[in-house]
């Protein structure tokens, strides 16, 4: 049965209603049979698109849902604190109060802000009461190739700063030289430097040389407790796509029958159209089901994709499309 967690204020995490991923011993029979059909894979994603369309208001229905699996992300090397509260405030009030009003969608928020460590304090102090959690990318983000032990130091600091999800970026050649056990050893590594932070992996897909290879990296990280597996850090050349999306839920289904647990999802990077977020809920509703449509189970990594919603948003209510400008991020 999933529990829910109330913050101090009184407000429901979103990442604390579904029982925590366990994890469990590393099973290589199960990672070595793991398998993925290129072609077959490849020719379904071609179709997603113009398998689901969604009109009116269920169009907005549907924006209005993306908006609230959204990781509001600033990863930039000229943030500044200015910049992460203006963030927060659009994570909090994320479309026009008028456009909101005339939705019925009143206090929609997104799913939660992701910045650097050094940024964590400002986004926690900013977001105090609004009940969205502050995600810090971690590890030695993007590339992980700083020492081990400082970016097992890194989580704790984030955590001790306020951070609530960690993402956490996998070591590439452990997938790419088969060294399961490593990359096992290291998630677990990772999960316990949590603490009672949810972690999110990722696996930097683009990187990782072969859809198959997606596949094992993606079991390894949740038998080694992940919370989420997710796509990309959004540094890669190539990010979230829709077959990588294939593999990685359809382990995430395999996992969930076969222990009983549910683990997340998050596609991020490239995803910056509001078309393109319809058809990746429509993927995860027919591969996984409505639970997983919800900000515990499924977030968007992304900074502009909000802004293009806002935009349908607003020509859903008022019939008209307004310049991009007038939905600044922040």
């Amino acid at each position: 049965m999933a529990t829910s967690t109330l913050t101090s204020e009184g407000h429901q995490l979103p990442t604390a209603l579904e029982p925590r991923n366990p994890g469990m011993a590393l099973d290589l029979d199960w990672v070595r049979s793991a398998q993925a059909n290129t072609s077959a894979i490849e020719r379904r994603a071609k179709t997603l698109p113009g398998r689901r369309s969604v009109k009116k208001d269920y169009q907005a229905a549907w924006l209005c849902k993306a908006i609230s699996l959204i990781d509001l992300t600033t990863l930039s090397g000229d943030d500044t604190e200015g910049r992460v509260e203006r963030l927060a405030a659009k994570a909090a009030q994320p479309v026009r109060a008028d456009l909101l009003a005339a939705l019925g969608m009143e206090g929609l928020t997104t799913g939660a802000v992701c910045v650097y460590h050094d940024m964590v304090e400002t986004a926690v102090n900013a977001l105090k009461g609004t009940g969205i959690p502050v995600a810090a990318v971690s590890t030695g983000f993007p590339a992980a190739l700083s020492p081990y032990h400082l970016r097992i130091a890194e989580i704790g600091e984030s955590v001790k700063a306020g951070a609530e999800e960690i993402d956490i970026v996998i070591t590439r050649r452990h997938v790419l030289q088969g060294n399961w056990q490593a990359l096992y050893d290291e998630m677990k590594d990772m999960r316990e430097a949590c603490g009672d932070a949810h972690v999110k992996a990722i696996l930097a897909t683009g990187e990782l040389g072969t859809l198959r290879n997606v596949a094992k990296a993606s079991l390894v990280c949740m038998m080694a407790g992940a919370d989420f597996i997710k796509t990309s850090t959004g540094k890669e050349s190539v990010n979230a796509t829709l077959p990588v999306t294939l593999v990685m839920i359809r382990a995430i289904r395999d996992y969930y029958e076969r222990t009983g647990f549910r683990v997340g999802y998050k596609p991020a990077g490239g995803i910056s159209k509001a078309k393109d977020a319809l058809v990746y809920l429509s993927l995860i509703k027919d591969e996984l089901g409505d639970r997983w449509l919800q900000p515990d189970l499924f977030r968007f990594g992304a900074s502009s994709l909000l802004g293009d919603i806002e935009r349908q948003l607003e020509h859903h209510v008022t019939g008209q499309y307004s310049a991009s400008y007038r939905h600044a991020m922040a």
